[in-house]
């Protein structure tokens, strides 16, 4: 027999407790419909939220290792600048279907050139990265062409030497249609 805490500082009155279980006082059934209350609450809370951003905002996950990233929120629309993060949707091809969403850093913006040195890719004089000859998946892969970004294209790429991005001719610059927005790294 022990001295439930709930009782404490009140006339003490004992009473037995389960080795493994709740106390079955009323104060402690109490404590937990709040907490239980409480918790749906927020949960419904959270769920309007997401429900009321739906049109500015997008959830996604990232599934490669071209970003550190696991978890993005995507702003629809807005202006883009070098170095942001970008959601597009992919046309289709090597082993992803049309309309998976591709998150990758904005390298290059309209008026910048493009240069290919063999397989090596620069954004105005500054190194982006090498092409490889075939994905992971082993499906051949042939570099993008250089020259200037056009009005309403973007040239994109991350650091990992396995990304499928704008180095490859697969891919090429990314139109402004297929842009979701701008993405913002969660966890």
């Amino acid at each position: 027999m022990q001295l439930c805490h709930c009782q404490q500082g009140r006339a003490a009155r004992w009473h037995s407790h389960r080795l493994y279980g709740p106390c079955a006082c009323k104060d402690h059934a109490m404590n937990t419909k709040c907490l239980y209350l409480s918790l749906c609450a927020g949960i419904f809370g959270m769920s309007l939220l997401a429900v009321a951003a739906m049109p500015w905002l997008v959830f996604t996950i990232n599934l490669t290792k071209s970003l550190p990233g696991t978890f993005y929120v995507i702003h629809k629309g807005g202006s883009l600048s070098k170095g942001d993060l970008i959601a597009y949707r992919w046309h289709g091809g090597a082993t992803y279907p049309a309309g998976t969403t591709f998150i990758k850093r904005v390298a290059g913006v309209p008026g910048d050139t493009v240069k290919r040195d063999g397989t090596a890719f620069f954004v105005n004089d500054q190194y982006i990265g090498v092409a490889q000859p075939f994905s992971k998946a082993g499906v051949p892969l042939a570099p993008a062409k250089g020259g200037p970004i056009q009005p309403g294209e973007y040239f994109v790429a991350t650091p990992n030497p396995d990304s499928l991005d704008s180095r490859y001719a697969l891919t090429g610059n990314v139109k402004q249609v297929d842009v979701i927005g701008r993405a913002y790294e969660v966890f």
